[in-house]
């Protein structure tokens, strides 16, 4: 699939949605800009099916709708790589997320191929395909994109064409599929992109778990998002977090003392912004009980006894990824291998699923007294007790 068109018109990007509605899958990726937005800027979009390809140029005097659909509403399995960032693009113009979706970096790990195997070692590995990656740091905004620059954006689209049918392959041959569904799932919840500023604390650092204080974060928050949203900016361009927090703990008397916190302005001393955020403070009602937060569920302090069962609890990861041959990323973090060791038993992903028979029982048997390691022909063996 070398032939690809640049499509800058409404009437070809339709003709050419409708060509890709009979596909069995298209690929797709997007190049875009966010270093001064709130919302990332779109700047091409490369999708590709039924051996053909197309980069559509969003900035061109062009009506998106019938490529959104197909991203959206069409039953065509939509196929990504690292898909997170390109799902949010998508939701941010539609409200909605691409399904049926399949990310090939999470099947990589799925197929024990790699933590996180970025886009260029994947292609390297399944395809022996060398990227030219030359291009990377396009400024994708501006106008017009050389030869060079749109041959590196389709090329992703491409090889992920070839790439697909060998990975699906082996994750059937593997019976890997439901190992998928879930977290295809999760990466294609809708509630994961909404910008909702009434939830914008949660996103915050903040210590303590004083009513008072919570309630005038989740205030400042809000606020914080709004400004964001209208202006078009970076949350931190308009306040960072830290100074957020501790505008919440200590907040300033009146707006003569915007002058004196670090991270803001001293004209916000007497602007119009500054009036705002003072209202936020004001108004600001203690948080009610209803949505005061769970203590964190951070690394929990374990004891020597607890540490040691840690570790137990690492090497047995390693030893069930490399006889499933799945990323130990993907079956789950440390942190919860902390939680099990300390106890914990809710709430915890690799207690469930898949994740639990390929993993899970066995974790349980090891800190519940019930399994044990041993060393076999110079091989590290797990021996039931």
């Amino acid at each position: 699939m070398n032939e690809y068109q640049l499509i800058t018109d409404t009437a070809t990007l339709e003709t050419f949605v409708d060509e890709l509605r009979s596909a069995d899958f298209v690929t797709v990726d997007t190049e875009f800009m966010r270093e001064s937005t709130y919302y990332p800027e779109l700047c091409l979009i490369q999708i590709a099916g039924n051996g053909k390809a197309a980069a559509v140029d969003p900035k061109a005097d062009i009506d998106m709708e019938s490529l959104l659909d197909l991203l959206v509403e069409d039953e065509v399995l939509k196929v990504m790589h690292a898909a997170g960032q390109d799902v949010e693009i998508v939701y941010n113009l539609t409200g909605k997320t691409p399904w049926p979706l399949f990310d090939t970096q999470i099947a990589a790990m799925a197929l024990g191929l790699g933590e996180q195997l970025g886009y260029a070692g994947l292609v390297q590995q399944m395809l022996g395909v060398t990227l030219d990656k030359g291009a990377r740091f396009t400024d994708w905004a501006r106008r017009p994109l050389d030869q060079r620059q749109l041959d590196y954006a389709v090329a992703d689209v491409t090889h992920l064409a070839d790439l697909f049918p060998k990975m699906l392959a082996d994750i059937k041959r593997l019976d890997r599929g439901s190992w998928l569904d879930e977290d295809m799932k999760r990466l294609t919840d809708p509630e994961t992109y909404a910008n909702n500023p009434d939830k914008a604390w949660m996103r915050v650092k903040f210590q303590g778990r004083n009513p008072e204080a919570l309630g005038r974060l989740k205030a400042l928050a809000a606020w914080r998002e709004r400004e964001a949203q209208e202006k078009d900016l970076p949350r931190g361009r308009i306040v960072k977090d830290e100074t957020l927090a501790d505008l919440a703990g200590h907040p300033p008397k009146g707006q003569q003392d915007l002058s004196r916190i670090r991270g803001l302005s001293k004209t916000w001393a007497s602007n119009d912004i500054g009036a705002r955020l003072m209202e936020a403070v004001e108004n600001a009602a203690p948080m009610p009980k209803s949505e005061m937060p769970d203590k964190p569920k951070g690394r929990p302090r374990l004891g020597a006894d607890s540490a040691l069962i840690a570790d137990l609890l690492k090497l047995l990861l390693k030893v069930r990824s490399k006889e499933a041959d799945v990323a130990a990323k993907l079956i789950g973090r440390a942190q919860d291998l902390e939680r099990i060791a300390a106890g914990e038993r809710h709430d915890i992903p690799m207690l469930t699923g898949w994740r639990y028979e390929v993993f899970g029982k066995d974790a349980l048997a090891l800190v519940e007294g019930n399994l044990s390691f041993a060393v076999k022909d110079g091989s590290m063996v797990m021996t039931e007790i």
